[in-house]
Formats: C-alpha cells, sequence, structure tokens
C-alpha cells in the first residue's frame, strides 16, 4: 500500500455501499445511461446537442490536432465533472470499459499540460500570454478545483495516480504563483472552486500546503486594497464577455466584498458562493476557527431562511444567476440553477461535520429530492439548467424576461456545468448517508444503505432499509463485531408529526436524547439490534413567511421530503384558474404507471369557466366558477409528458 492510501485509510472514512429501490434505479441510471451520454457530448457526438467542443480543445492544446478554441473559457470544467462522475461510478462498480475511455481522456490531459504544470485549454490554444491576468471573468483557479476533484476521486477509485500527479504538479505552479510572499498574486478566483478542492486533496495526502493554500484563498478574498478591483483597473476595465470597458464592477457579486468572517448575507452569484461557503466549513471543522463557523452558521441562516424556494433551489434571478434580497422569490422568473442546488448540499453536508444539527440534513433532503432530482429528466439524457416552480410555456418562448425558463428539458448546454454536476452528485451520494461525531453515528439521509465503520472503538455495520420517499418505514440492524457502547442518532424531519422509534420491539420515549432534531440512541449494542423508525407521511399544505410576496394568498403541497405541483397534463389549461379549497382534505394514492411510479395527491378546489366569460379584456363581471378535483404530482418528475403549464404555489379559496 503507497503512502496516500496510508493516510486517507487512516482517515477512517465510513465505507457506505447504497442498496435502494428509489436511489438505485437513478445510480444505474447514472452509470448505464447518463456518464456514456456525457461522454457522448464532450466528443461531440450527440446530434441536436449544442457541441460542447471541450475534448477537441484539450486534442488542439495536445498538439494532436489544429484549430481553434471553442466554448466557454471555463469549458475544461466539463470535462473534469465527466471524470469525477467516472471515479465514484467506479468505486461503485468496477467496468474495465469505462475506466479505459478515462484513461485515454486523462493521457490526453497529461498532453495537454505545459512543461511548468499549467493546465487550461483556452489560454494555451487562444490567449497564451495572459495566463492569470483575469481571475475575475476567465476562472482558471476554477477549472483547476473541478480537476483537483476528479483526480481524487479517480484516484480513490482505482489507485491509478496520473491525474493526481497531474494535478499535483498544477498546484505546485500555482502555489509558485500565489501566496502571502513577496512577489507572489495576491489574488483569488472570480468563481470559487479551488477552496474546497484543495482541502479534499489535503484529506487524501496529508500534505499541510494544500490545507494552507485554500486557507489563502479564503483568507484574501475580500480584503482591501480589493484584488479583483485592482485587476479590473489593470485591464482598462476591459471585461472579458465583452471585451469592451464596463462603468463599474461590484465585488459583492463575487462575494469578495467584505473579509469572510465578516459576510452575514448571501449575495452575488448563488453558485460561487455555496462552493465558497462549503470551503469555509471545512476549514471552520479542519482548524476549529470559531469566527470561520460563526460566518458558516449566519450565512446558512440568512440563505435557507430567507433566500430559499421550498424545492431547495437558491439564485432568484438569471441577472447573473444571482441572489437578489430577502423574500424576494418570484416563481415564474426563478432562476435555481440545478448546480446552486447542488453546491447547498455540499454545504449542508460540510455544516454537519462541523455541527450534527437536522436542519442541515433537511435542507440537503430538500434539495436532492426536488430541485436536483428534478432537473433531470427519466431518460437520463435532457436536463434543465433553470428550474421554475410556474411555467406557461407561451411566455417561456415569447416574453424576453422569461426566455431562461423553460418547458421542456434540453439534450445539453454550451454552458453544460449543470449535467456533469448532477451525475457526480448521485454517484457519490453514499457520502452523503452518513456522519461520525466522536462515537457516535448520525444517519442524515434515508437510503437503504450498508455502512462499515469504527464506534466507540468498535468495528460496526449497520443495514438500512428505507421505503423512501413513499413511506417513512425506516429499519436499522446494528451489527458491531462484539458488544460495545456507542450512540446512534436519528434525524426527526422537520415535516414529520408522530415520529415513533422502536429499539429491539421496544418504544423509545422520543423526549429522551433529542439532540438538534437527532434522536440519539446510546447503548451497549449487540450484534442484530434492530432499530425500527416511523415516520408518518401525509399530504399536507405549507405557507410562505408574510413577506414572500409571490405567495401570498398561496398554499404548496408537500409530503415527506417531496414538494408536489401541478401539471397541465392532469389539470388542464390555464393553471392559473385553478384554486385549492383551504378546508379541503387530500387522497393519495401510489400509481405504478406514472413514470417509474409515484404517489398522486388529489383535493378538491375550483375553476373558473373561460366558457361563461361574457365580456371582452375586461368586465365588470365575474367569470362564473365550478368545482374541480386538483391532481398533484411528485415535483421532480415535472416536464417528462410534453412541454406544458405547471406550478407549485396554488392559490387558496374558501369552500
Amino acid at each position: 500500500m503507497n503512502k496516500i492510501s496510508e493516510i486517507h485509510q487512516a482517515a477512517g472514512q465510513p465505507s457506505v455501499t447504497i442498496q435502494d429501490e428509489f436511489w438505485g434505479r437513478y445510480i444505474r441510471l447514472v452509470q448505464d445511461v447518463v456518464i456514456p451520454y456525457q461522454y457522448e457530448a464532450l466528443h461531440d457526438r450527440v446530434p441536436d446537442a449544442e457541441p460542447s467542443h471541450a475534448i477537441a480543445n484539450f486534442e488542439i492544446a495536445a498538439g494532436r490536432k489544429k484549430g481553434q478554441f471553442h466554448g466557454w473559457v471555463f469549458q475544461d470544467s466539463d470535462v473534469a465533472k465527466w471524470l469525477e462522475a467516472v471515479g465514484y461510478s467506479l468505486r461503485l462498480k468496477r467496468d474495465p470499459e469505462l475506466e479505459s475511455r478515462a484513461d485515454v481522456v486523462i493521457d490526453l490531459i497529461a498532453e495537454a499540460q505545459q512543461p511548468d504544470g499549467y493546465l487550461n485549454t483556452y489560454f494555451t490554444v487562444k490567449e497564451p500570454g495572459k495566463r492569470w491576468t483575469n481571475l475575475q471573468d476567465c476562472h482558471e483557479l476554477y477549472c483547476a478545483g473541478h480537476f483537483i476533484e476528479a483526480a481524487v476521486a479517480y484516484y480513490e477509485a482505482t489507485g491509478k495516480d496520473k491525474l493526481l500527479n497531474i494535478m499535483r504538479r498544477m498546484v505546485d505552479h500555482i502555489d509558485s504563483i500565489f501566496g502571502p510572499e513577496e512577489g507572489k498574486l495576491k489574488g483569488y478566483d472570480g468563481h470559487q472552486e479551488i477552496e474546497l478542492a484543495l482541502v479534499k486533496l489535503y484529506r487524501l495526502t496529508g500534505e499541510e500546503k494544500y490545507l494552507k493554500l485554500s486557507s489563502f484563498f479564503i483568507d484574501q478574498r475580500g480584503q482591501e486594497p480589493n484584488f479583483l478591483r485592482q485587476e479590473w483597473e489593470a485591464r482598462n476595465r476591459v471585461a472579458h464577455w465583452s471585451g469592451t470597458p464596463t462603468d463599474s464592477m461590484d465585488p459583492a457579486y463575487n462575494q469578495a466584498h467584505l473579509p469572510v468572517r465578516e459576510q452575514s448575507k448571501a449575495v452575488g452569484h448563488a453558485v460561487r458562493a455555496v462552493y465558497m461557503y462549503t470551503a469555509m466549513a471545512d476549514l471552520a471543522a479542519i482548524t476549529g476557527d470559531e469566527a470561520l463557523r460563526d460566518a458558516c452558521v449566519r450565512l446558512w441562516d440568512n440563505m435557507t431562511g430567507k433566500q430559499m424556494y421550498i424545492t431547495g433551489g437558491i439564485g432568484s434571478t438569471h441577472q447573473g444567476e444571482a441572489f437578489t434580497f430577502d423574500y424576494d422569490l418570484p416563481n415564474d422568473t426563478i432562476y435555481a440553477e440545478t448546480c446552486a442546488s447542488i453546491g447547498l448540499i455540499f454545504f449542508a453536508r460540510r455544516m454537519l461535520e462541523v455541527d450534527p444539527d437536522a436542519r442541515y440534513a433537511d435542507v440537503m433532503e430538500r434539495a436532492l429530492y426536488n430541485n436536483v432530482l428534478g432537473s433531470m429528466a427519466q431518460d437520463g439524457k435532457h436536463y434543465f439548467y433553470v428550474n421554475p416552480l410556474e411555467v406557461w410555456p407561451k411566455a417561456c418562448t415569447c416574453n424576453p424576461d422569461k426566455h431562461h425558463v423553460k418547458s421542456e428539458r434540453q439534450g445539453w448546454f454550451g454552458c453544460a456545468c449543470c449535467p456533469p454536476n448532477v451525475a457526480r452528485l448521485l454517484t457519490s451520494l453514499n457520502q452523503y448517508i452518513y456522519t461520525v461525531h466522536g462515537d457516535t453515528l448520525y444517519t442524515n439521509l434515508y437510503i437503504g444503505s450498508e455502512l462499515k465503520t469504527t464506534l466507540g472503538g468498535t468495528e460496526v455495520r449497520v443495514s438500512q432499509q428505507s421505503s423512501y420517499p413513499w413511506e417513512g418505514i425506516v429499519t436499522l440492524e446494528v451489527n458491531p463485531a462484539q458488544p460495545g457502547e456507542f450512540g446512534l442518532a436519528l434525524r426527526i424531519p422537520s415535516w414529520s408529526n408522530g415520529a415513533e422509534i422502536r429499539v429491539g420491539g421496544e418504544k423509545l420515549d422520543m423526549d429522551e436524547g433529542l439532540t438538534k432534531g437527532y434522536c440519539v440512541i446510546r447503548r451497549v449494542w449487540n450484534a442484530g439490534d434492530i432499530v425500527e423508525l416511523k415516520l408518518p407521511m401525509e399530504a399536507h399544505r405549507v405557507y410562505a413567511h408574510p413577506e414572500l410576496r409571490a405567495d401570498a394568498g398561496k398554499t404548496a403541497i408537500q409530503r415527506g421530503p417531496l414538494v408536489y405541483c401541478l401539471e397541465e397534463t392532469d389539470n388542464g389549461a390555464p393553471l392559473s384558474s385553478i384554486t385549492l379549497n383551504e378546508s379541503a382534505s387530500f387522497t393519495e394514492r401510489f400509481e405504478g404507471s406514472l413514470l417509474g411510479g409515484a404517489v398522486v395527491v388529489k383535493s378538491k378546489g375550483s375553476r373558473i369557466e373561460q366558457a361563461g366569460w361574457s365580456g371582452g379584456l375586461y368586465s365588470k363581471a365575474k367569470a362564473p366558477v365550478a368545482a374541480a378535483e386538483i391532481t398533484a404530482i411528485p415535483y421532480y418528475l415535472w416536464g417528462n409528458r410534453g412541454s406544458g403549464e405547471m406550478k407549485v404555489w396554488i392559490p387558496e379559496s374558501k369552500a
């Protein structure tokens, strides 16, 4: 065993294998369809999909072919995220053909790397003399970060260190350019990513210089004089995207308006923000930096308490893919980029490592089952970049303010950050189910799985069986190698009422051991001990804060972790004519024929009868109203039955 493997094994990371009917289907979809499909997309071999040119750029940079760079300045990152997903997939299931394909791509990357370790096809092919001159726009460190994550994942899966060594050379180059020492750049990337990637590299290798470099990028951000502003002035205020001078620049867009420990509100580009928050939480967990931890908590509270959609989406405007202000959460001009929710899940998991508080896992679950899962079609070949809560297809086509919203998922994107991000999250989902604090195992997600870890000095296996998300019945079998005392903590979701836990058939007093949303069971465990958790799942109404104007007078339907929506397919159009009776009850039925099977919720409401409208565009008389049955399906399934209207928030009326 080599040194790196020894270090990683010593870290005591729990080994988790997913064995879950619901999520197993999506993981297999990623392995069997998504990863091969994205491989073809990166090679520009998908008909009717926008060309990627990502692999072609590497071929040009490597000298294998002649040509021009095409795509976004950060196009390399799509290749990196694909490789990272491959690494996670190979760790779940050996696939010699896929591994061989990945090795060929890695050989290409090695050829494209420059003698000094630099790796970036845009600046190698298109502007070789302008390295590190526009960190605000050009994302060199961002791309490097994604390749670092890919290198770690691929090494852990295969033991092959070629990509890892490529990226260690690149990091050595970066370390020679950036740092507090005289003569080095006191800068940081406009798009955060390398900060969290360097922490992964540190955890794998144990080399302090990687942690030090991550801390430098975090600590330098927002300091005065402001690096991004100085850089902007040095290039005569010319932006990469336009090639012309800009009137102003706002460091808040890049979360560089204040030192990170002084930040309290989520601002700017949403993906950049949550990637940075993830790194901050990582560093707080490793170093014990209380000021960094406190900043993470403040930012979490603002983002999830005042700027998050019910689906776990964040970033409310397409202008800059950004946050706006507290309670500004429009449903039809929403952005809620898939990558932003994935970054929110990253942040939540890191916060769980800092502090085992169920509110982090609650949000992680919300974003996973709704915004992220809903972004990918059931065929694994079509994706949403934007995840709306209300759709009128004609407006998406004809209203310029809604062109970013689509009523059907797309085959690929010129800026294709989201599809490979979904692939790498789902293939690494086993890393999000549990966390360990001391001698206590915290169960964050109820996903069928097998876990191996050490608790209180005892080797332990835990087998989880879950009927999520359709029923809240979870069973855990605990098998220590020998009888031992340790803790097992079960999350009680915020949506649940009347949770019940039994240990060995004996009902547990839920008032005892309930801490920060987890019921902590501490006892001497014996092989074969059974813990049963029952979480009643019934459809219920959810209401928004009074200051959330877009949802005033409306309600949403939720059942378990799933948010529901109305679709034109089931309810007809226009959906704007439908109201839900505020006193109406819900009926629930599992329909196996609905897109792989799902619980459908029905209720009573009313519909404006357009046929009875007697006026022109306006009238003194109201249109007649008739009783109507309302059908709601899980939000993650919408848009799989053709283009049509959809809405999550429904007006309520008296019966």
